[in-house]
């Protein structure tokens, strides 16, 4: 059993039923009253991110995770599919335990964390950035601007990203999965 004094980035915690990753944190000793722990938390089942305070000492029950790699294989019409490369196990995971799976394709690698005691998988995470091919973009026009401009773009597993003028159809860009910006195209 941890304390609130424990708490740092990236540790999972029982929270309400639920279990939470640990995204931020701020430990705070205001000048009067006692000390308290500002954390945001991020719920590795659903992804949805709530705002907790947790007084000085306040216990908490700390979940053991662990993390694999594993291979992305397909999605069928209630989640997704994957494969451990090292014994070749297949593993199911639902639709709300990705977030952003818009950017994943076949073969690509992902992190999925499972809870330590019973090995059933929590969430998946994506790599930070991903290499895609544009298959459709909006014509751009030269000279209709004064600043960056941005068109639609559709890269090949059906995501929308906006991306700047020059880039054309069959162009490979990396995108970033976190918030599905653009950040550059990849020479070849």
């Amino acid at each position: 059993m941890a304390t609130s004094n424990d708490i740092k980035k990236g540790l999972c915690i029982e929270y309400s039923n639920d279990i939470y990753k640990v995204i931020e944190f701020l430990h705070v000793k205001p000048g009067k009253g006692p000390a308290f722990v500002r954390t945001k938390l991020k719920s590795v089942t659903n992804g949805k991110v709530i705002d907790n305070t947790f007084s000085a000492g306040h216990k908490i029950d700390e979940v053991k995770v662990i993390t694999r790699k594993y291979q992305y294989l397909y999605d069928d019409e209630n989640g997704f599919h994957f494969m451990n490369n090292d014994d070749f196990s297949q593993l199911y995971l639902n639709k709300e335990m990705i977030e952003n799976s818009q950017f994943m394709k076949a073969g690509e690698e992902v992190t999925i964390i499972l809870k330590e005691a019973d090995e059933t998988p929590l969430s998946a995470e994506l790599p930070q950035s991903v290499y895609l091919d544009v298959t459709e973009a909006d014509p751009g026009v030269k000279g209709n601007t004064a600043t960056n401009a941005l068109k639609n773009a559709i890269v090949e597993t059906g995501a929308r990203v906006m991306v700047p003028l020059f880039i054309e159809p069959g162009d490979r860009i990396k995108v970033s999965t976190e918030d599905g910006s653009y950040l550059e195209r990849v020479k070849e």
